[in-house]
C-alpha cells in the first residue's frame, strides 16, 4: 500500500511542479515589459517637472496603471495557468497518481502563482511610487495594497482556471467589464470588485480620494483575504470532484 503523502510534502511537490510549468521565458518577458512600462511612466512623471501635488499624482498613477492593469493581468496569466493548463493538457492526472489530498495541490499551485506574480508586480509598483516622489505614505500604501491585491487576484484566478474553459477570456471579462464598468454603478457590484479594495487601501493610507475607494482600511484588507480563503476552499472542492483522467 502506498504511503499517504503528508500535506506539507504535497504542497512542496505541487509547488515545484507548477512553478516549473509557469516560469516560461515568453510569459516572464511579456509581463516584465508591462511592469517596466508602468515604472517608466512613473519615472517620466517624476522627472518631467514639479507637480503641485506629487502625492495625489502618484496615487492616481499607481491606482490607475498598477491596480487597474498590472496586478490583475499578471495574476490572471499565472494563476489561471497554475492548474488550468495542467487540466487542459491532461498532466494533472499525474498528481492524482500520488496518494494525497486535494487541498494541498491547490495551495501549492496558488503559492507558485504568488511566487511569480509578486516580484513582477510589486517591484515596478514600488519603483513607480518612489519615482513620483509621493513620500513614504505612497510607498507604504502601494506595497500594502499590492500584496492584498495579488493574494486576492491569484486565489480568484486559480479557481477560475479550474472552473472554466478559456480562463484568460473570462478573467479579462471580469477585469475589464465587471471591475472597469459594472462596479461603478452600484455598491453590490463594487463589493465584488477586488480593485475597490486596493483603491480603498490607498485612499485610507494617503487621504487621497479615489473612485471605489470608500471602504475603511480594516475592511479593505480583511475582506479580500477572507474571500481568497473562500476561493481556495472552492477550488479544493472543485478539484476533489473533477475527473481528470
Amino acid at each position: 500500500m502506498s504511503r499517504v503523502v503528508a500535506p506539507i510534502e504535497a504542497i512542496r511537490l505541487t509547488y515545484g511542479i507548477v512553478l516549473r510549468q509557469l516560469v516560461t521565458r515568453g510569459r516572464l518577458v511579456a509581463l516584465a515589459l508591462v511592469g517596466a512600462v508602468v515604472a517608466g511612466v512613473s519615472i517620466a512623471v517624476g522627472v518631467a517637472g514639479d507637480p503641485s501635488d506629487p502625492l495625489e499624482t502618484g496615487v492616481r498613477l499607481v491606482a490607475d496603471l498598477g491596480f487597474t492593469t498590472l496586478v490583475p493581468i499578471v495574476a490572471l496569466v499565472f494563476a489561471s495557468a497554475s492548474l488550468g493548463d495542467m487540466r487542459e493538457d491532461g498532466t494533472l492526472v499525474y498528481l492524482w497518481l500520488r496518494p494525497m489530498d486535494r487541498w494541498p495541490v491547490v495551495i501549492g499551485a496558488w503559492l507558485a502563482a504568488l511566487t511569480v506574480s509578486v516580484p513582477l508586480t510589486l517591484v515596478p509598483l514600488a519603483v513607480a511610487a518612489v519615482a513620483v516622489d509621493g513620500g513614504g505614505a505612497l510607498v507604504g500604501a502601494t506595497i500594502l495594497a499590492g500584496v492584498v491585491g495579488v493574494i486576492a487576484y491569484t486565489a480568484l484566478f486559480v479557481l477560475v482556471g479550474l472552473l472554466l474553459r478559456n480562463p484568460i477570456v473570462w478573467g479579462l471579462g471580469y477585469i475589464l467589464i465587471w471591475e472597469g464598468i459594472v462596479a461603478a454603478f452600484g455598491d453590490f457590484a463594487a463589493r465584488l470588485a477586488i480593485r475597490g479594495y486596493t483603491r480603498s487601501i490607498i485612499t485610507a493610507v494617503t487621504d487621497i480620494d479615489l473612485d471605489l475607494g470608500d471602504l475603511a482600511l480594516g475592511g479593505a484588507i480583511v475582506v479580500p483575504l477572507v474571500a481568497s480563503g473562500v476561493a481556495l476552499l472552492l477550488a479544493s472542492m472543485r478539484l476533489r470532484s473533477m475527473d481528470v483522467a
